[in-house]
């Protein structure tokens, strides 16, 4: 069988299930092709592009995008020639979900319930075509580490507003009256359009005069080498899919807490949800409380809970199982394949 696989967002969630694909099924991906021209040269592109889509189309059995963004909205305006199977994450929905032919698309993935329902309200003939596949991490990465508890908060992610960086500084800030000796480790580096939050997150922490108990790491490349510095892991955005990160760092054997956005309790446990900064601190105190065993527990049972639920080694297989099921009702073209 041939799978075309077209991704042009990051390749974040998508390593592991890109690899298995390719060592099941003859895979290619999708390249796009441009010219430059002093003049016209949008609309050569805009013509190119179309061109290369259809010629993407015509090679394969079954087309996967990773993302219901731009090449999606480009294919499913095209005369269908192929199968369609994507994965909708979060932003695409909000970006991209009126600009594309949905009638065109075989088969949806949505990362949770909660954007399934989301989903559902605002194209509720698609329903048949949903299959909810949670987002996962590798077992193999992520490995789960074990040390005494230091006081180690953590936050990994872009710094932009929908992050809420700076106002978990001002949660940590108020922490730190009652529980001096802890310590905030702030992962990630500017996000594109947003270099002011950024700057306003450092200047915070300076104005507060906490830089001593503040840590900044950039960009984190490798956040499996991250994890084991931070015992507290928090996620304090308003609005997910099914945020990786959480799920990385429970791999990991941190201890997460989340603010409560839509969709939270498909990842984490009410006790470990939070709706105000006064809600925050209490679980950080009250983690901070328990005894190096019961803490071990806790943290285990965290683990145990991505690697039934969130483990990539299950999902890429669904994944598979999905795109293969498409190719089953699509004729063979160019002399018959086989789905393995």
């Amino acid at each position: 069988m041939r799978i075309g696989v077209a991704i042009e967002d990051t390749w974040d969630f998508f390593h592991e299930i890109y690899a298995h694909l390719s060592e099941q099924h003859q895979t290619t991906l999708f390249k796009r092709r441009t010219a430059s021209l002093p003049v016209f040269n949008s609309r050569v592109n805009g013509v190119l592009h179309h061109r290369n889509m259809l010629e993407f189309m015509r090679h394969n059995d079954v087309l996967f995008f990773e993302w219901a963004s731009g090449l999606l909205a480009t294919a499913t305006h095209l005369p269908k020639s192929c199968g369609i199977v994507t994965r909708l994450h979060r932003y695409e929905l909000y970006q991209w979900a009126n600009k594309i032919n949905w009638h065109a698309v075989d088969k949806i993935i949505l990362v949770s319930e909660m954007k399934r329902q989301e989903f559902l309200a605002r194209f509720p003939e698609q329903k048949d075509k949903i299959v909810v596949i949670p987002e996962a991490v590798s077992l193999e990465r992520f490995r789960f580490h074990s040390r005494p508890f230091k006081g180690d908060i953590g936050i990994l992610s872009h710094l932009k507003p929908r992050k809420r960086v700076y106002d978990l500084v001002l949660t940590f800030y108020e922490l730190l009256k009652v529980a001096p000796n802890l310590h905030l480790h702030i992962g990630g580096g500017k996000a594109a359009g947003f270099e002011e939050y950024h700057t306003a997150i450092h200047s915070l922490v300076k104005r507060l005069r906490i830089g001593s108990k503040v840590t900044y790491y950039g960009h984190v490349a490798k956040p499996e080498a991250w994890y084991p510095h931070v015992d507290i892991l928090v996620s304090n955005s308003y609005s997910e899919g099914l945020q990786v990160t959480p799920i990385e760092a429970m791999a990991s054997g941190c201890h997460c807490l989340s603010h409560h956005w839509e969709g939270a309790d498909e990842l984490l446990p009410a006790s470990n949800l939070f709706f105000t900064s006064s809600e925050l601190q209490e679980k950080i105190l009250a983690f901070a409380g328990l005894t190096e065993t019961e803490r071990k527990l806790a943290r285990m049972n965290a683990y145990c809970t991505v690697r039934d639920k969130f483990n990539v080694d299950k999902t890429k297989l669904q994944i598979q199982q999905l795109i293969e099921e498409v190719a089953a009702g699509v004729p063979a073209r160019n002399g018959a394949y086989s789905v393995r």
